[in-house]
């Protein structure tokens, strides 16, 4: 894997896509396709973000691999820059709430004029139009209007599934495909188009299946109730005896025998595993049983069998263990610990390119990479207009 910042071989090499800066998902989505060797100009502000602290650079890992630009899009001349970045773009991602970008004068008609075959990704919670389109929010919000939330946590309480559901995977990773969707449709059609990505519609898609399962009425709503919600005591979690835990998902017959059989458990002396009304006791007796040896220990016994066993890790202990130390999961670039690129491609690897930029640290090189004069930057430096002012 490379992380020296040469040239991508990756998947997407050649395809240029410009970051209008923002937090959360859209971030992600530019680091998995700049993975991937597409070739990113972020376009971050010109002057602190008044959030009353220092900016992050080399541990803000969203921000890896790809050049950093700063642009004053109030200036006149900043706008007519990133107008003529678009002219070369394959896409535009605006991460802004609905309106905000028209209000730039960097909206849809404006870019797509200049390059009727720019895909335009836009990144929000509640999606472009619909009653909540100007409310904030944030991951945890957009998830509990799909009934996901809901879902997720002990019996009294719904629980924050960190921000990986609703920024992550249904926010990035569908804005992503969509974007990948457009560039090949419009390399067909020679005609762009906008990709309205709303992190409530993918953290829906994302629950399909509990969908199916709630109309063929085999969902309760009471959380820890149903097979994949912790109310099966053959997929959950459990406490070992020194604090830690271990993740149990039994859920076919010849897996949860396994189980049974590693526990000491005679499955004559049981009830049968489907019968629901039984889950309850059934976890206290799993409970009673992993609470008398350690993770270590239950490793010893389950790791690597058919159980469909394994350890729950924290991040540290993740670097190191051993399923991840043969694949190589981990990378550490610049001093920071990180996940490699997902998913692995066996002739056009991904790669990190870079380690996360300083704040407009690329302007004159970036600006020089995708076709502007020196003389077009200076002046543009000049008046302020791009450049780091902080």
């Amino acid at each position: 894997m490379s992380t020296n910042g040469t040239k991508s071989s990756g998947p997407l090499a050649g395809v240029k896509i410009i970051e209008l800066a923002g937090i959360g998902p859209a971030p992600l989505c530019c680091s998995l396709l700049s993975d991937m060797g597409a070739d990113i100009l972020r376009i971050d502000r010109n002057a602190p973000s008044g959030l009353g602290s220092p900016r992050k650079t080399r541990t803000d890992l969203l921000r890896r691999g790809r050049a950093s630009v700063a642009i004053d899009m109030k200036h006149p001349d900043g706008v007519a820059t990133v107008l003529k970045l678009v002219e070369q773009a394959d896409v535009i991602i605006d991460p802004f709430r609905p309106g905000v970008a028209e209000r730039l004068g960097l909206g849809p008609d404006e870019c797509l004029a200049r390059n009727p075959k720019l895909i335009y990704g836009r990144m929000t919670g509640w999606g472009q139009d619909g009653t909540l389109n100007q409310a904030a929010g944030h991951d945890l919000n957009y998830l509990a209007l799909t009934g996901v939330l809901h879902a997720i946590g002990p019996k009294d309480l719904p629980t924050p599934p960190l921000n990986v559901v609703a920024d992550m995977g249904g926010g990035a990773m569908f804005l992503a495909v969509g974007i990948l969707a457009g560039v090949i449709e419009a390399r067909q059609s020679g005609k762009g188009q906008v990709v309205d990505t709303a992190m409530t519609e993918g953290s829906a898609y994302l629950g399909t299946g509990a969908f199916g399962s709630l109309a063929a009425g085999d969902w309760v709503h009471e959380r820890n109730s149903n097979i994949l919600d912790g109310g099966a005591h053959f997929y959950r979690c459990y406490k070992t005896s020194d604090g830690k835990f271990v993740s149990i998902a039994s859920i076919e017959a010849k897996f949860y025998a396994i189980l049974l059989d590693k526990l000491g458990l005679d499955p004559a002396d049981l009830p049968a595993q489907m019968d629901r009304p039984t889950w309850p006791e059934m976890s206290l007796k799993l409970e009673g049983l992993f609470a008398k040896k350690t993770r270590d220990e239950w490793c010893e016994i389950m790791e690597g069998t058919d159980i469909c066993f394994a350890p729950v890790l924290t991040f540290d202990e993740a670097f190191d263990h051993p399923h991840a130390k043969t694949r190589g999961s981990f990378v550490e670039v610049d001093g920071v610990k990180q996940p490699v690129p997902a998913p692995r491609f066996s002739r056009t690897p991904s790669a990190i390119k870079s380690p996360p930029p300083e704040y407009g640290a690329d302007t004159a090189a970036g600006l020089a990479s995708w076709g502007m004069s020196k003389d077009e930057i200076n002046k543009l430096l000049e008046d302020k207009a791009v450049g780091w002012q902080g």
